[in-house]
């Protein structure tokens, strides 16, 4: 008896040491960006100015526009082009080029960003020399985050359609309806949260990135952690604190949000099912 409380108590312990060590920085960004110091990590009083300074700081407010900007359009892409791909290996097991094309989809998931980086900045480099477009800017940061923005769109969105039951969607085309309407009237709909949970995910992922955004960034087209990473070279300023605080805010409350929407979905789910078994 005592050894199993021993071992229930280290286990929490454990879990609170991890969690700690995650979110304690996270929590001191937040208090520090308070300070009334230029020194971030000296307290000296409790203000607010940091965040009115936010107002007239001209690059950080360019930069956090261009990312949310990049970040919205790569999370669309990814939803799409991730629903596709996810749907063609599920419900596809065999066609030529199969083998490759799975491979080619996970492989940003393997690889190291920076090389992801360099091969596409030598390709759009070669690209541009041959035909003059596209210059490096908001449309090469794109292309980059949405390709690994695909990729995990592709693992959360199949994961939830290999639970999914054929025998739906073989229902429906017994009943008469049309490949395409069983896959926009039966198959999205029930895979409509797990598109959500992957939105999130890319555009958090697109939000954050530092290394394809530093490899494909040109004149004019500097994302936010970009400009935050250039600042911290020089010495960071509560300034920066303010931002990522207001950042991480703005996230927690999209994800309690979302977190809401879909566990209500589940709830209402589950009644149905329960009422149809039921019937």
């Amino acid at each position: 008896m005592i050894v199993q409380r021993a071992h229930a108590w280290l286990g929490r312990a454990w879990l609170a040491a991890g969690f700690a060590f995650l979110f304690l920085p996270i929590l001191s960004m937040a208090v520090y960006s308070f300070n009334d110091s230029p020194i971030p990590n000296v307290w000296r009083g409790f203000t607010l100015k940091w965040y009115a300074a936010l107002g007239s700081d001209a690059a950080l407010l360019s930069g956090l526009w261009l990312s949310l900007k990049i970040a919205f359009l790569t999370a669309c892409g990814a939803v799409v082009l991730g629903t596709l791909a996810a749907f063609t290996l599920v419900r596809y097991r065999r066609f030529r080029g199969r083998t490759l094309f799975a491979g080619m989809v996970s492989a940003p998931l393997v690889m190291p960003e920076v090389v992801i980086g360099l091969s596409l900045l030598l390709t759009l480099v070669s690209l541009q020399r041959a035909v003059g477009v596209p210059e490096r800017g908001m449309l090469t940061i794109w292309l980059g985050h949405l390709l690994v923005g695909m990729a995990y769109a592709t693992v959360v969105i199949q994961a939830r359609l290999r639970d999914l039951p054929a025998q739906l969607e073989e229902a429906a085309l017994d009943l008469g309806a049309r490949p395409h309407q069983v896959f926009w009237l039966v198959t999205l709909p029930m895979v409509a949260q797990s598109m959500l949970s992957a939105w999130l995910l890319t555009f958090t992922l697109s939000l954050d990135d530092v290394v394809l955004s530093n490899f494909l960034s040109g004149p004019g087209a500097t994302t936010m952690p970009l400009v935050i990473l250039s600042r911290a070279r020089l010495g960071l300023n509560p300034g920066v604190n303010a931002v990522a605080t207001l950042i991480v805010v703005a996230v927690a409350v999209g994800v309690a949000i979302a977190g809401y929407l879909i566990a209500r979905a589940e709830r209402r789910r589950s009644k149905e099912a329960a009422a149809a078994a039921r019937a």
